[in-house]
């Protein structure tokens, strides 16, 4: 056989004692090369031995070292040296002072910050229009009626229009502010003017609102920011009339000094009525007005006052009733005039009686039994009293409704002389 092919059990196994030590690798070599003959080995054997028939192994002598198991170096650990490790900690408390330094004084830059930042955005929101500096250069004439978008006057040549509204601005009209009344009235002013018809009804100053406010600005003249600060227009109920003007041309603006002294452009009458006979009238009756001319002409009561006031301590009238204030407004305010200020009489209807029997009231006597009564005058110029009951009082006229079942239109009754 040649290769290194294990024979079988049962095989016949060929065994060589080797009896000289020397020569064993050797031939042990041949024998593990496959050599069919170990001719050598038999020529030089000095005796001969029985072929048994037993179990035999392949086996390789090596050299090996005799020792325990596990064999292994303890190594030094490869690391920071405990020097560098308290200079890493020293350095690492330093930063973490330095870090808590740092982030307080962030804290202190943050809460500045925002004060700073709540202090501009207060201080954009209350804005004036003008500075100290600023001066009236036009101012309207007495008498003047503004209407809508025009120019009520100009500071340092800056037009200041006026606008219908009863929301007195707070703030400045400006992007980012909040929805408010202020704002709905703004939008509803611009739309009425034409320069953002889809702004009626809104109350939120949106990019729409900029650009109509800048358009407003470019007709009156002005620079195109599309911000309003305070004062750079006014907001009153309608049409005003120019009544007086404090400033004088080139005076500077002072902040909550009167500007011009308006009227609206409606006439009325305001009347101080004796608290005791407020119950005695109400808005509707109708009145009768006597103009400084003596011209007469009608009128309605519009509002009756509901607080009382008294005259002040000193002076002629320190001892009148206390007063209500009775609005009056003309049927036709043409006739009226255009005096800011003139005295009226005025007459008001506050009951009405059809087909009365009137007389004056110097005309009554007082009978002894209570009551009043006529001194009647008969067609021959006989005399009796007649007992009356009274009714309506006319304070204008001098007159007093009278009733009795002997009383008729026609007859004569006695008359008191003044």
């Amino acid at each position: 056989m040649t290769g290194n092919r294990r024979l079988p059990r049962r095989a016949v196994a060929v065994a060589v004692v080797l009896a000289v030590a020397g020569a064993a690798a050797g031939t042990w070599a041949a024998l593990r090369s496959g050599s069919p003959k170990p001719v050598g080995i038999v020529e030089r054997s000095s005796s001969e031995t029985t072929i048994t028939e037993k179990t035999i192994t392949s086996q390789r002598l090596v050299d090996g070292t005799l020792g325990f198991a596990g064999a292994t170096s303890v190594l030094q650990p490869v690391g920071t040296d405990p020097d560098a490790v308290s200079q890493a900690d020293l350095k690492a408390w330093s930063a973490a002072q330095t870090l808590t330094q740092a982030t307080s004084e962030v804290s202190a830059a943050v809460q500045g910050y925002t004060a700073a930042r709540a202090a501009a955005e207060d201080a954009h929101s209350s804005a004036l229009a003008f500075g100290p500096t600023s001066m009236y250069t036009a101012l309207p004439a007495v008498g003047q009626v503004i209407t809508r978008g025009q120019p009520l006057f100009s500071v340092s040549t800056r037009s200041v229009p006026l606008l219908y509204g009863s929301v007195t601005p707070w703030r400045t009209f400006r992007a980012g502010m909040s929805a408010g009344s202020d704002v709905a009235e703004l939008n509803q002013n611009l739309a009425d003017l034409g320069y953002g018809s889809g702004l009626a009804g809104s109350v939120t100053f949106t990019s729409a609102t900029v650009t109509a406010v800048a358009a407003l600005q470019r007709a009156l003249g002005l620079p195109m920011t599309g911000e309003l600060r305070l004062g750079s227009v006014v907001f009153e109920p309608g049409p005003v009339r120019i009544a007086a003007v404090p400033p004088k041309l080139g005076a500077p603006v002072q902040p909550g000094s009167p500007a011009l002294d308006i009227t609206s452009t409606t006439r009325q009458i305001t009347v101080k009525l004796d608290a005791a006979s407020q119950s005695e009238i109400k808005a509707g009756d109708p009145v009768t007005i006597t103009l400084p001319d003596n011209r007469t002409t009608s009128g309605t009561v519009t509002a009756v006052g509901t607080v009382a006031t008294r005259p002040a301590s000193t002076g002629p009238d320190s001892n009148a009733p206390p007063t209500v204030d009775v609005v009056i407004t003309p049927t036709d305010a043409a006739v009226t005039g255009n005096l800011d200020a003139a005295p009226v009489q005025v007459s008001i209807v506050t009951a009405s009686a059809d087909h009365a029997l009137a007389v004056p009231v110097t005309a009554l006597l007082a009978l002894g039994g209570g009551g009043y009564g006529l001194d009647v005058i008969a067609a021959d110029g006989a005399r009796h009293v007649e007992s009356v009951t009274l009714g309506l009082f006319d304070d204008a006229e001098g007159l007093v409704q009278v009733s009795g079942p002997n009383v008729h239109a026609g007859e004569k009754v006695a008359v008191a002389n003044s």
